[in-house]
């Protein structure tokens, strides 16, 4: 999850921070909030945290202006609670604490049913799909428990980072906000990615408690293969140690790789899916990422396949400049704002039968979705997982197919 820069907004008239309002909770959205509407005088739409829908709440206005088309607020009382709703097991989660989890208050089970329907109505709303077809009826965001533990939801990150208060407390930013709060314990941290009070910050006033000097190696099982990976210490790799097997084992079953045909991975990083997907086909496998550190990382994991290669640069100038031969496979793995026109049209240019989407964030698949079916591409299937769980987040693994060969 990476951390966003809010700029400075423009003020359009009289702040309304601060100012308190009953109002009834409607459906969850997008980015970890439900939306509420207030009535005359204000008229406004009301993105709410710590709500969960069908609620009455007091909420707290937390940005907006009367000038605005909208405000955000934190529900800061209850006035009639969801049967959905929990005591947060993280004291630091909660109007104006520590801004990570979207969804402590919300049962485990509930918290899926939300991201569930998040990514629905983004497949409906931008993917353009019939809100009455198997595709988006019949999908529900998936538990992805952590071996060895309950399905709590707790002690699933495998890498964290930390502020540094003065007096070298750890701490964690508020939504959307540069407020430290300090947090002695994170829970959806495990045991080497907690915090420890004293240690020196470093050059962002941050640490990363266990943090290789310079590269680490993390096994990836699949079926009864477990193949280690080479990873730069800042580098990607997912932070669900069940993630990594699980959206490879997706892409797999989705694409149903057969011997000798051709893929393409883009936006490789260190070559996860490039090397299942080689080893099926025993066939080319091109590899395509931007960062050059992880293009070293994937030439050395992807050395044991004789016709496997890798392409340094930005997806879209790579697939420009060359590459321009058939491929039948692809796997798309695109950060969170997705890949774009310009890569999915570069990518339907090649024809390939068969493109796996992993998707972090719902509404550039969406908006993908429908790129590819302006050129005959359709989605025929589509898995999602809990990998973040008391997060908005969600991961999906979308297969798109020619509507006509």
């Amino acid at each position: 999850m990476s951390r966003r820069t809010n700029r400075p907004r423009k003020a359009r008239g009289r702040s309304r921070v601060g100012e308190r309002f009953e109002a009834e909770v409607g459906p969850v959205a997008h980015g970890g909030h439900c939306v509420a509407r207030l009535p005359e005088p204000e008229s406004r739409v009301v993105f709410v945290r710590h709500a969960i829908p069908g609620e009455r709440v007091v909420l707290e206005v937390t940005e907006g202006t009367d000038g605005d088309r909208f405000w955000r607020a934190d529900a800061v009382a209850v006035v009639e609670s969801s049967p959905d709703r929990v005591v947060p097991p993280c004291p630091y989660a909660g109007p104006g604490l520590c801004g990570g989890c979207d969804f402590q208050h919300v049962a485990l089970p509930a918290q899926r049913d939300l991201k569930t329907a998040v990514v629905r109505e983004q497949l409906v709303r931008l993917g353009r799909l019939d809100p009455a077809s198997e595709l988006v009826s019949g999908l529900q965001v998936e538990a992805l428990p952590v071996a060895g533990r309950p399905d709590d939801g707790l002690r699933w990150r495998t890498r964290q980072r930390y502020a540094v208060l003065p007096d070298g407390r750890p701490a964690m930013r508020g939504h959307r906000s540069h407020h430290l709060v300090p947090v002695d314990d994170c829970l959806i941290a495990v045991e080497e990615a907690r915090p420890r009070p004293g240690v020196e910050p470093g050059r962002q006033g941050e640490w990363s408690p266990g943090e290789p000097e310079a590269m680490t190696s993390h096994d990836v099982t699949i079926g009864s293969s477990t193949v280690p990976f080479s990873v730069a210490s800042d580098g990607f790799w997912q932070v669900h140690p069940e993630a990594p097997g699980a959206l490879v084992g997706a892409v797999l079953d989705l694409l149903r790789p057969a011997p000798g045909e051709r893929a393409l991975d883009l936006y490789a990083g260190v070559g996860l899916f490039a090397r299942f997907v080689g080893e099926a086909t025993a066939a080319r496998v091109v590899a395509v990422e931007a960062d050059r550190t992880a293009c070293q990382h994937a030439r050395a994991n992807l050395a044991g396949l004789d016709r496997a290669a890798v392409e340094c640069g930005p997806t879209d100038k790579v697939l420009r400049a060359g590459l321009d031969e058939p491929f039948d496979l692809v796997v798309l793995d695109p950060p969170r704002e997705g890949a774009k026109r310009a890569v999915v049209e570069q990518v339907v240019d090649r024809r390939p039968r068969a493109v796996a989407y992993v998707a972090c964030d719902p509404a550039a698949l969406g908006r993908d979705v429908a790129i590819f079916a302006e050129h005959g591409y359709a989605l025929t299937a589509i898995r999602a997982f809990d990998l973040f769980p008391m997060t908005h987040h969600v991961e999906c693994v979308a297969l798109l197919e020619p509507v006509h060969r």
